[in-house]
């Protein structure tokens, strides 16, 4: 770190120490609207899970938070394991549990533990403990790298959110590795892998079942090397697609595309079809990114024909495969489409001089907007933000 930046940043600590010794100790009105750390708002953690692959939670701000609510997921998700598993062991459980069995089945010992649970909110709402203006002069100088000069813009918390999202997703993936390599070579053979309970247990005209997605096909192209089989970094492009650098996956979410859309299965797209379904999501997209052209207002296909004609380069008045790649990422948006999302969104609600980036001092007055997925307001009474509805 530069001298700079030194100087910088010990001249941000001597204000942030004014500010901490400068506020009142007890609740006040500016503490109850900013979702300040007091009796009436409680940080929680989730406590319901969704394990497909394809779900886009709000990713934790603090790594804390994201490791406390990681270990309550990985207890959930070895519960469910188990239970559709080993129903034989969830039976013998319960039976011990009625007073039928004596001794507990082998899987009782890994359902979730609410003490545990409780006792690591206890500790996020313990301010000696977990204090969040501490936790955000900690965490500043992390994501302030690029460059190191006293602002975080948004490229830098995309970045940081990027990160976090690509800690948790490897994470998921390791551990549905670990179920599934039951030779445990490190490597997944089409052979060993099992579809989720989710497909199994759905009929044959799901979104998930109908366009492939646990299928040979899906496998095959993932599999970046032709050897047959996934290893860690294949089976994660399996997992998330859309985040794969593999020219073979991209081209079969564009064939599975073309089979979910193509209502009269003649093997391409026609205007028609693009129209009704595909179009929206890519406008949709753009809107989301501020980058949105629509030339013809007055004409709703206006856009969408302009559009279709780009990217049908034969000109033959329909969408092959290779033709959708283009908008492949705007159809299946990457991680980083989500991070940019959340960074945009607390930039949006903290930044008090609306220059477009966050001081650390516009952090430490705008804590709600950090912690927001995991506030609760006990009194419901004034609380303006919910960052789960805005970002869903």
């Amino acid at each position: 770190m530069s001298k700079a930046s030194v100087i910088l940043y010990i001249t941000v600590g001597i204000l942030v120490l004014f500010l901490i010794s400068y506020s009142p100790k007890k609740k006040s009105d500016h503490d109850h609207h900013h979702g300040g750390h007091n009796q009436h708002h409680r940080l929680k953690l989730r406590s319901s899970f969704n394990f497909k692959p394809t779900r886009h939670d709000p990713i934790p701000f603090d790594p804390i938070v994201a490791d406390m609510e990681r270990r309550r997921e990985d207890k959930e998700w070895e519960r469910q394991h188990i239970e559709h598993s080993h129903p034989e062991l969830v039976s013998h459980s319960h039976k011990a549990a009625t007073g039928g069995v004596h001794d507990a089945a082998p899987g009782h010992e890994s359902q979730p533990e609410w003490e545990d649970f409780m006792d690591a909110e206890d500790y996020l709402n313990d301010q000696e403990r977990f204090n969040i203006t501490d936790r955000l002069v900690s965490l500043f100088p992390k994501i302030d790298v690029s460059p190191t000069d006293g602002f975080v813009t948004e490229s830098e918390l995309t970045e940081w959110n990027m990160q976090s999202s690509a800690k948790e997703i490897m994470h998921r993936t390791q551990r549905d590795m670990d179920v599934h390599d039951r030779n445990k070579d490190g490597f997944i053979s089409f052979a060993e892998y099992e579809p989720p309970s989710w497909v199994r247990n759905s009929d044959n005209n799901s979104f998930g079942y109908d366009m492939g997605w646990w299928k040979e096909e899906h496998f095959n192209a993932s599999d970046a090397n032709g050897d047959g089989l996934l290893n860690l970094t294949e089976f994660n492009d399996f997992l998330h697609p859309a985040d794969t650098k593999n020219p073979k996956l991209l081209l079969w979410l564009c064939k599975e595309e073309v089979r979910e859309r193509d209502s009269d299965k003649d093997g391409k797209i026609s205007f028609e079809e693009f129209f009704h379904g595909l179009f929206d999501t890519v406008r949709n997209y753009e809107e989301d990114n501020h980058n949105a052209t629509h030339p013809y207002h007055d004409l709703p296909e206006g856009p969408a024909k302009q559009l279709f004609s780009q990217l049908d380069k034969d000109g033959d008045g329909y969408l092959s495969d290779v033709e959708l790649l283009p908008i492949i990422s705007k159809i299946h948006p990457t991680e980083h489409y989500y991070a940019k999302q959340q960074a945009d969104y607390i930039i949006s609600q903290a930044d008090s001089n609306k220059d477009g980036r966050l001081t650390l001092a516009e952090m430490i007055e705008h804590p709600y907007v950090f912690y927001s997925a995991i506030f609760d307001n006990e009194d419901d009474s004034d609380d303006d933000y919910n960052f789960h509805d805005e970002f869903r």
